[in-house]
């Protein structure tokens, strides 16, 4: 077998491959003996037809069936032989195929890239602390009471905080337009939901009243007709109704799965689920960093196929996560998923030259201990334990985020990193959107 490689840009490489006529034909050969001993032909009995009847009815299907199945052993042998790295499958071109000659194909595809490590020392790192504070606790129990807030009618005037029931009819220059009626809607005065000047226009309205209220679009009003547009709103107040907190008693309590201890016993479970959130959100946030800081300081030639198998896999867990069970995933437009697709494949070949270099292995230690801190958060975690630790495709993806938590260890030991104390609530607010997902993203988090 003749083998030759080009490089024709970049990761791209062009395999010619060479089978010499020989090995094929002693393989068509077999092929049709095998095939003499149990054909059936007319004229002949089993076992009995010439062999010129046989190679002449399935010589062409034999050769083939051989061509194929020399292209596929025979392109494994070439890419071991060559010593290559395909990143994706080739692209298979075969020559023009004459008897008694030799077969040739060319095979094109990118390999992976040689990644050179840049210098953990010249990556930043803010890495923030954090606590769960008793002022911290007692506005969460404020929120969670608010997240169920019920309401009950009330003959006065509505003021902000009062969830009004009314019907309305928006025009411009007298003509309606198209979302600007609506009936029976639940609307909190305050909320910002509508319009600037629509809520406070409904500040000291009755139910049975009638207002109209005249108000303008803003400039960067997301439907561009309606954009800085003057509107007036025809509204009928139908009912208004008062916020209710709920108490902080034993049925609120069960609400949330707490049926013992009562409120320090909540509180105690409360607490435990912000501390839980404060340290996973620390992490995460110091993971991003360092996984930007890879980016900034690692120039890695991506190959396309691994962009574009990415790609595919961003299309499916967009149409999983919407529950578009009837949408195809190759319609949804790839540059969509380009910038994101591309990061998480850099972010894989570099972390996982990491691991290569450092010797990392995932450290069954912390497996476990994030299995229970997985665990904690449900009512039997001992159950979800030995789901967790009995489940090797479950169990692996911990392990993988453990590898990743402790490639940012390694990047951590020899990076510039100060510390900054911020509150809790800093500390659990989402990043900004411009941070984008790190390597784990690519393992379905």
């Amino acid at each position: 077998m003749q083998v030759s490689v080009e490089t024709i840009s970049g990761l791209e490489r062009r395999m010619t491959v060479g089978i010499p006529a020989e090995r094929i034909e002693n393989e068509v050969n077999k092929r049709l003996q095998q095939t003499a001993r149990r054909a059936r032909v007319d004229g002949f009995r089993p076992g009995k037809v010439p062999m010129s009847v046989i190679r002449k009815r399935f010589g062409a299907s034999a050769r083939q069936e051989v061509i194929g199945e020399m292209i596929q052993s025979s392109l494994y042998e070439a890419i071991v032989q060559e010593k290559l790295n395909p990143a994706g499958a080739p692209s298979v071109e075969p020559k023009e195929l004459e008897e008694g000659k030799d077969f040739e194909y060319i095979a094109t595809f990118e390999v992976y890239p040689e990644v050179t490590l840049g210098d953990f020392a010249d990556i930043s790192v803010e890495r923030i602390e954090s606590e769960v504070t008793d002022a911290d606790l007692e506005n969460m129990l404020e929120i969670l009471r608010k997240q169920h807030t019920s309401y009950e009618a009330v003959e006065r005037e509505a003021a902000n905080d009062d969830q009004l029931t009314i019907d309305f009819t928006g025009r411009i220059d007298g003509e309606a337009f198209q979302g600007g009626t609506a009936s029976n809607t639940k609307l909190v005065l305050g909320s910002g939901r509508m319009i600037p000047g629509f809520e406070d226009g409904l500040v000291g309205a009755r139910a049975g009243e009638s207002r109209t209220i005249s108000v303008t679009f803003p400039e960067d009003y997301q439907n561009l007709d309606l954009a800085g547009k003057a509107a007036e709103f025809e509204i009928m107040v139908h009912e208004v109704a008062e916020a209710r907190l709920p108490e902080l008693n034993d049925e609120f309590f069960a609400r949330f799965g707490v049926e013992e201890g009562g409120l320090e016993g909540f509180r105690t479970e409360v607490r435990k689920n912000m501390e839980r959130e404060l340290r996973q959100a620390i992490k995460s946030k110091t993971k991003t960093q360092v996984m930007d800081g890879l980016l900034a300081t690692n120039n890695v030639e991506v190959p396309k196929a691994l962009i574009s198998s990415e790609i595919d896999r961003l299309r499916q867990q967009a149409v999983q996560q919407f529950g578009g069970a009837n949408i195809d995933p190759s319609q949804l437009p790839a540059e969509l998923f380009e910038e994101q697709a591309k990061r998480r494949v850099t972010l894989g070949l570099i972390v996982a030259e990491i691991v290569k270099q450092n010797d990392i292995k995932p450290d069954d230690d912390r497996v476990r201990a994030m299995v229970e801190e997985l665990a904690s958060a449900y009512q039997e975690p001992e159950q979800v334990i030995n789901w967790y630790m009995q489940n090797e495709q479950q169990l692996a993806e911990i392990q993988s985020v453990v590898l990743e938590e402790q490639v940012v260890d390694t990047v951590l030991q020899k990076a510039k990193v100060t510390d900054r104390t911020v509150t809790y609530e800093d500390a659990v607010k989402p990043a900004q959107p411009e941070q984008a997902e790190d390597a784990a993203g690519s393992e379905d988090e």
